[in-house]
């Protein structure tokens, strides 16, 4: 094995040791051929047996993977759920932080806000919700969803005073 090999097995170690000590097996090798329009791809370790992914290293020396179809499509579906499980988080906050006084009915109203979004958007793939801006808007259509602070102490006043 010359050096060279030796770097790219130090850089796929590497790999399985951020990814939790995960063995890659599979490690293959592009080549040139005699044809400038074919590649040959030689196995360096592992096996042809259904590894994924499978690691190839090409003529510079840089290090590629490849995948599936199935599995590109289960990491870009995932890849989707978080997205949507941080917009979920963002808007949550931004709702508390807006001191609701049903929780539920504002996430509605703010789902529905987001949706009318979406349908004037109908062209993008990706509708882009400024949240403190659209709180700010259901705040001012529906109050009676939010707790009015300065009304809430200015009533503990008053009844102090009056009490």
């Amino acid at each position: 094995m010359d050096t060279k090999d030796l770097s790219i097995f130090d850089r796929l170690d590497s790999i399985e040791e951020y990814l939790d000590n995960k063995k890659f097996e599979t490690l293959a090798e592009i080549k040139q051929s005699d044809n400038p329009e074919v590649k040959l791809l030689s196995l360096k370790r592992g096996s042809w047996e259904n590894q994924e992914p499978l690691f190839v290293i090409d003529e510079n020396q840089k290090l590629h993977t490849m995948v599936s179809v199935e599995t590109m499509n289960r990491l870009i579906d995932g890849f989707k759920e978080l997205q949507q499980d941080i917009f979920d988080l963002r808007l949550e906050k931004t709702i508390l932080q807006n001191m609701p006084i049903d929780y539920q009915d504002v996430w509605t109203v703010a789902m529905d806000e987001i949706k009318k979004l979406a349908e004037k958007n109908s062209n993008s793939k990706t509708v882009n919700v400024d949240l403190e801006k659209l709180l700010r808007k259901i705040k001012k259509e529906h109050p009676n969803l939010f707790l009015n602070i300065k009304e809430f102490f200015s009533s503990q006043f008053t009844q102090q005073m009056i009490g």
